[in-house]
């Protein structure tokens, strides 16, 4: 159905020289210091040796990168140095990009599927580039039906078809595996996308960009379009109510969603949701309390805590309460370590803006005051800026905010309970149900406790459930759809049915 990226390593070599088109370059005079070489390292000719070809700032569009009347800068979240001004693309470059992702959509859906290389060096790069190899494998295997019916002289078929243009709306905390899951199956399926990224985290969906283009993509099947945070919603109701957009993804916030799809109801859209979690860590008293630090650790303060996945309500049970707080703390201080992502050695970057930084401290000012204890951290890092400590709380009850607002932060609210039924219900008093974590070694209370929880995924003695090969996604107001999988790809398909007759 579609083009295959092969991906046989993540060990790139320098790539070529750009063609000519603007790359990243220090912010104009009277915005803010400009990026100095050494918080550039990482991004060209530095320690992870990322071409500079890579950098883009313009919007890419049918095939060429193509400047906007107006920028927008790009800060890094460490520092808030400047690291580059990008195309701030507004209502007419949104509509220009679906244009031209439907004119290449006429051609794409029947190309055939074929090898070619893509590689990639950085660890999340790999994660991604994942995708693109899964999805190319899927790509063989888009199979129909044939159906028997009761009329002898009839036959009817079922084939599944590219839906269209695919209007890809991603966030900032996985800038590359956010695309890559998405645009990876809709190109699978025969679709051309249209991909726009957050305003924090544009360089890498034009970093993509520049590597479709030189993987051989043809022009207008992936199109990027970066807006700044003022623009952001003209944009989204743009790609939303277009009417040669059949099909929008969404990952971000719960609300957002709503709002999306809203617009794209007008319309009859097909719509996937990857929304906001709440997700529960249950450590019942059977639990190998070591393995639940472990998969503790893991799960909550991956990224700092900013993945839609992470565990934000950690219910104990009485009896091992104690020595998981214990163990916990103990370890929190022994593996984490804030600091630059550049420094060897740090586990904790900064959060990515003041508004994160100000959401964790009312989250624990909040529980304080409901009389949470802190047991370690509870405060900006001494570092500054977008730093926080990681922050371990016990005494925590349901009416905290903690409790039932997703932090999205290095937060761990502990609540202790004393049954497995309180514990479930607890765990499912929400709107929202993405993941959720339990770690026990009592065999049926596993099936029953797993099978209970109101979760798209549920992870079972184990902290990280990420996998490009099983489906990803939520319950209730958590999302519509799934991604990753064999099952990615049917959102990006229609089932047509054909009654062949006259036989």
């Amino acid at each position: 159905m579609a083009i295959c990226f092969w991906l046989r390593s993540c060990r790139a070599p320098r790539l070529r020289p750009p063609p000519p088109g603007r790359l990243l370059c220090p912010r104009a005079s009277g915005l803010g210091p400009a990026p100095s070489q050494a918080q550039l390292r990482c991004y060209a000719g530095g320690p992870a040796g990322l071409s500079a070809a890579l950098l883009r700032t313009d919007s890419f569009v049918g095939g060429r990168w193509l400047p906007a009347a107006a920028t927008f800068p790009v800060h890094d979240p460490a520092s808030g140095a400047a690291l580059g001004m990008v195309a701030d693309c507004g209502v007419p470059e949104a509509r220009a990009a679906v244009r031209a992702a439907y004119e290449a959509f006429c051609s794409w859906k029947a190309v055939s599927a074929k090898g070619k290389p893509l590689k990639e060096a950085q660890s999340e790069i790999l994660y991604s580039a994942l995708f693109l190899e899964w999805f190319s494998e899927e790509a063989r295997r888009i199979y129909g039906d044939i159906i028997y019916t009761s009329a002898k002289d009839k036959r009817a078929l079922v084939l599944k078809q590219p839906i269209g243009v695919a209007a890809i709306i991603t966030p900032w905390n996985f800038p590359s595996a956010m695309i890559t899951r998405k645009v990876g199956a809709a190109l699978a399926a025969g679709c051309t996308v249209v991909v726009k990224p957050a305003e924090d985290t544009p360089f890498s969906a034009l970093a993509l960009a520049e590597l479709a283009n030189q993987a051989g993509i043809p022009p207008g099947v992936y199109n990027v379009i970066p807006c700044s945070r003022n623009k952001t919603k003209e944009v989204g109701e743009a790609l939303c109510t277009d009417p040669l957009v059949p099909k929008i993804s969404f990952t971000g916030s719960t609300a957002t969603g709503k709002i999306l799809l809203h617009h794209a109801a007008n319309s009859v859209k097909k719509v996937s949701l990857e929304l906001g979690g709440l997700a529960p860590f249950i450590v019942f008293d059977s639990a190998n309390v070591d393995q639940a630090v472990a998969g503790a650790l893991a799960s909550k303060f991956r990224n700092s805590g900013q993945t839609c996945v992470c565990a934000n309500r950690f219910l104990v049970q009485r009896g091992i309460h104690d020595s998981f707080v214990k163990e916990f703390a103990a370890a929190m201080k022994k593996s984490l370590r804030v600091g630059n992502g550049f420094e060897e050695g740090t586990t904790q970057g900064p959060l990515i803006n003041e508004k994160a930084v100000e959401k964790v401290e009312k989250h624990v000012s909040d529980a304080v005051s409901k009389g949470a204890t802190v047991v370690t951290g509870g405060k900006r890092h001494q570092l500054g800026k977008n730093f926080f400590e990681p922050t371990l709380l016990s005494n925590v009850t349901q009416d905290m905010l903690c409790s039932h607002e997703e932090t999205f932060g290095p937060l761990a609210p502990v609540i202790k309970f004393d049954t497995e039924e309180e514990a479930v219900a607890i765990a499912n008093a929400t709107v929202v149900g993405l993941a959720g974590y339990f770690y026990s070694q009592d065999p049926a209370q596993i099936w029953r406790v797993a099978e209970q929880l109101e979760v798209g995924m549920v992870g079972v003695n184990e902290g990280l459930i990420s996998s490009v090969e099983c489906p990803f996604g939520g319950v209730k107001q958590s999302g519509l759809g799934r991604e990753g999988s064999k099952y990615g790809i049917d959102e990006y398909l229609e089932l047509k049915y054909v009654c062949f007759g006259g036989l």
